[in-house]
């Protein structure tokens, strides 16, 4: 026999609204008693009704998340991020990859998957601002990432510059004079390889030392990516005496070439990363990367969704991690 509401309110000694107000995510309620309710429905395996509550409120406690590619590794740890923040204030989250495709990134925004949730929290690669403002129309969206930004939208972003410049200053500061970047073209401007770019040039002015396009490599933001344009580096002969990866996967990449060549990491060529991913600890050596305060973006951007949702404050807030990032030093760039 199906577990009841009436089911949930005996075993946690509350009313039958008491629990409806927990499930409904009514804010004016003890924490102590909302646990209560909450181990009752966790024990006894309660399931709500969506389609019944989606239809009577309107709601559907559902966010959506859109991203590249889980395979991804930091885009896999935010989402859990994203999911806990979520859980903690009665929402569930809805995932869907967009490729990097504009088509499945517009589809996402207005089709079938969107009139599931409440509201969407979406990183950009394909669509400009423009696109993203019409396909969305009025349900609430909170964009992360760092490629589309306008005034317009609601957004999270990292201190991509600042905290780039960090990692290339620590480099130099290890005696590093010729720092190749794995993940960008020269001239970047815009989105999270732009700002990096212009970070690691920062520091370069600031040290003093003269910035040569040619140890800035484009490359996808992959380890075969990191690999390949390190590959490339050796076979060019271009000297360099550091890696700096635009993300760890970049960073992971270039370690695993490097130690194939023979090359010695620290010793010969020091290696750097961005994001901060779980594998980073557990490389061999571990890496040296920035944490941009992953937790904190996913409680920014649920929190901000959410009064988006309960229909709080104006469109076109910005925000970022109080935190900001952090500069984690390991055996790969010590």
């Amino acid at each position: 026999m199906a577990v009841t509401m009436n089911d949930v309110a005996r075993a946690a000694g509350v009313s039958l609204k008491t629990v409806s107000n927990v499930i409904n995510n009514y804010e004016f309620i003890r924490p102590t008693t909302k646990q209560r309710v909450l181990d009752a429905i966790d024990e006894l395996g309660y399931e709500t009704n969506l389609t019944a509550r989606s239809l009577r409120s309107g709601k559907t406690s559902m966010i959506g998340l859109v991203l590249a590619d889980l395979s991804v590794p930091y885009y896999a740890e935010l989402a859990s991020e994203i999911m806990k923040a979520a859980w903690e204030r009665g929402y569930r989250v809805l995932v869907e990859q967009s490729g990097n495709e504009a088509g499945h990134e517009r589809a996402a925004l207005q089709g079938q998957f969107r009139s599931l949730t409440d509201g969407l929290l979406f990183i950009p690669l394909a669509l400009d601002a423009g696109d993203i403002i019409t396909a969305a129309g009025n349900k609430p969206l909170v964009l992360l990432g760092e490629f589309v930004e306008d005034p317009r939208l609601d957004m999270v972003l990292i201190k991509n510059h600042e905290a780039a410049a960090a990692v290339t200053t620590h480099l130099l500061a290890g005696g590093r004079r010729r720092i190749a970047v794995l993940g960008a073209v020269d001239g970047d401007t815009t989105g999270s390889n732009g700002l990096r770019l212009s970070g690691y040039k920062a520091a370069l002015a600031a040290a003093g030392v003269e910035y040569d396009p040619a140890l800035v490599v484009g490359c996808d933001w992959r380890r075969d990516g990191g690999a390949d344009a390190t590959a490339r580096l050796l076979d060019s002969g271009v000297a360099f005496d550091a890696v700096f990866g635009l993300n760890d996967a970049l960073a992971l990449g270039a370690l695993h070439e490097l130690l194939v060549r023979g090359k010695k990491v620290p010793e010969d060529v020091a290696v750097a990363g961005f994001d901060d991913i779980d594998e980073a600890r557990f490389a061999s050596p571990s890496l040296t990367t920035v944490a941009p305060g992953r937790a904190e973006i996913a409680e920014r951007a649920v929190e901000l969704l959410i009064e988006r949702i309960e229909g709080k404050g104006s469109i076109g807030s910005v925000q970022q991690p109080r935190a900001a990032y952090a500069l984690r030093v390991r055996q790969s760039a010590p």
